[in-house]
This record gives structure tokens, C-alpha cells and sequence, in this order.
């Protein structure tokens, strides 16, 4: 670790405020499944490799990425992926939702729950950046229709769409349509219209892309709430390096030309808003940091900073 790294000396402090220090500055990785688990697997990536196009033609988009993602049972994990463009960060993505052109892969294979995938599936939901809702559907329907498309009594989707309205804080909207809602009121129902069919994987790809500052930091914080409801696992996609140190219990750290996975990275569980943890020192050390490797395509060079194992 960089000398400039190092935790500072300091002069003996009393009791409390020695732990409000640690607290501050060295907070606790958040729990991963250990190597050789007991666990069962809930996403494995072997070997995986995808080639658009043939001959002069072919682009290599992600070359042999490998890793586990472990069922952790009433908790969860939320893993971001971030790295610079064209890295394959939404390549992977669309690979494990078992999309076209993305899936198949060219090599490798994905498996869910221990079996291969086989294309889109229930137990994957997708959220991305173009918030896919129907313009002639209203909030309260665009939430529902999901569970009418499985066949769920009008009757109980209307009662659970409603109950998911009021999750999202939209109570009071549910008439109004798509064109009628601010980008991030649009956001919360792509949202809220996927978790109400209980995916047991959600998949996130830039989904807080194109809104304002103050209002990525509000939905940041509802992701982490209804996350924390739900105790699924998330894969998130973000260009943003605070926006993978604030969300993940651990972070992907990608890089470009071929994409490929270049470390995991195991970072504190969010437990205060997001406006908060910004302004803790280790944030600002871990943010730093991980901007420092992504920047110079560093090499894997172990856990961030400052965090306490």
C-alpha cells in the first residue's frame, strides 16, 4: 500500500472519540461468501468471451471473464460493475438477462441456480437507462402489468401494484401517464414495475444515467431501501465511481481493449444516505483510489484502502 495510504499517526484520544475515528475511517467490507462455500451458487460466469461479427470484421467485447455470485439467504448482494467505455460492462449484462445479440456467448457458459441459461428468464429483471415503460399505460398500470401478463387476478395486481406505488413514493400519481412524469418519477416505476414480479436476480444497467445530480442521490438511496426489502442480488452497471462505492458489497472493476475483468472488490454495505457517506474521509479515500486504478488500467492491486477486514 502507497505510504500515502497509510492511516495517519494521531495523539491518544479518549474512548468516544477514538471510535467515532474508526468509524469514520476504517469501516467494516461488507460479507462475502468465502471461496470454497457452502452456499449455493446463483450466477456463475465461466470462461465467458463474446465476438461480434466474423473476420476483419470481429470485435472482441469481453474476453474470458470469469466469477461466482454466491445465493446469500436473507441479505442478498448488490454487485456494481464499473470501467471505462466500451470495457463490456453491459455485454455481461445482457449476457446473464440472455438477450440478442449479446447471448449466446461466443465462448463459455452462464449458469443461474447451477443450471445454463437458456435465454431471458422470471427469475431475471432488467432496469436500464431508457426507462421502458408504455406510453399508454398509467404508473398504477405500467406497475401492474407484469403480473397481468402471468396471468394474476385483476383484483390482487391492482392491490399489489398500488402497494408498490406507495414504495416508490408516488402515491397520488397513479393515473398519470408515462409523459406526464420527471425522469426519475419514470425510473421508479421501470423499477418498481420489475421488482413487483420478485426476480430473484435484478439487473441495473445505468439506470440513474440520465438524471440530475440531487435526484441520483435520492434514488440511490431507494434502491437501497427497497434492496434491503427484498434481499435479492443486484447487478449494477455505472460509469460513476462513487455511485459503485456508495451501492456495492462489492465492486467489478473492468477495463477496456479487450474488456475484460481485471478484480473484485469488497466494499462497505451502505447504511446511512448517500449525501452522508460522501463526506467520510475513508469514502473519499476508497473513491480516490479505485479512480486511480481506473484510470491508469492498473493491474489487480488488492482490496481498496482503509477498510476494515
Amino acid at each position: 500500500m502507497d505510504a500515502a495510504l497509510q492511516p495517519n499517526a494521531t495523539a491518544p484520544q479518549p474512548a468516544a472519540d477514538t471510535a467515532l475515528q474508526n468509524q469514520e475511517t476504517a469501516p467494516k467490507a461488507a460479507t462475502a461468501a468465502p471461496a470454497s462455500s457452502s452456499l449455493p451458487e446463483l450466477v456463475r460466469f465461466q470462461h465467458i468471451t463474446k465476438i461480434f461479427g466474423a473476420g476483419l470484421a470481429a470485435r472482441v467485447a469481453i474476453q474470458d471473464v470469469s466469477f461466482v455470485v454466491h445465493d446469500l439467504p436473507d441479505k442478498g448482494e448488490l454487485v456494481c460493475i464499473v470501467g471505462p467505455s466500451g470495457c463490456g460492462k453491459s455485454t455481461v449484462l445482457r449476457i446473464l438477462a440472455g438477450l440478442a445479440p449479446h447471448y449466446p456467448p461466443t465462448t463459455g457458459e452462464v449458469q443461474v441456480c447451477g443450471q445454463p441459461i437458456a435465454g431471458p428468464g422470471a427469475d431475471r429483471g432488467l432496469v436500464d437507462q431508457k426507462y421502458s415503460l408504455l406510453p399508454h399505460l398509467t404508473v398504477l398500470e405500467n406497475v401492474a402489468f407484469g403480473l397481468r401478463l402471468c396471468g394474476v387476478a385483476r383484483v390482487e395486481r391492482r392491490d399489489q401494484a398500488q402497494e408498490w406505488v406507495k414504495k416508490i413514493g408516488l402515491e397520488g400519481a397513479e393515473d398519470k401517464y408515462p409523459q406526464e412524469l420527471s425522469g426519475g418519477m419514470q425510473q421508479r416505476v421501470a423499477i418498481a414495475s420489475t421488482l413487483i414480479l420478485k426476480p430473484r436476480i435484478l439487473l441495473m444497467d445505468e439506470p440513474f444515467g440520465a438524471l440530475d445530480p440531487k435526484i441520483r442521490l435520492r434514488m440511490q438511496e431507494l434502491l437501497v431501501q427497497l434492496w434491503n426489502e427484498q434481499q435479492g442480488t443486484v447487478f449494477f452497471v455505472t460509469h460513476s465511481v462513487e455511485e459503485a462505492v456508495y451501492l456495492g458489497d462489492r465492486v467489478f472493476r473492468m477495463a477496456a481493449g479487450p474488456g475484460r475483468l481485471v478484480e473484485e472488490l469488497t466494499v462497505p454495505r451502505p447504511d446511512e444516505p448517500p449525501e452522508v457517506i460522501r463526506r467520510r474521509p475513508w469514502f473519499a479515500e476508497l473513491t480516490q483510489e479505485l479512480l486511480r486504478r481506473l484510470e491508469g488500467d492498473a493491474p489487480a492491486s488488492g482490496q481498496l484502502p482503509g477498510i476494515e477486514k
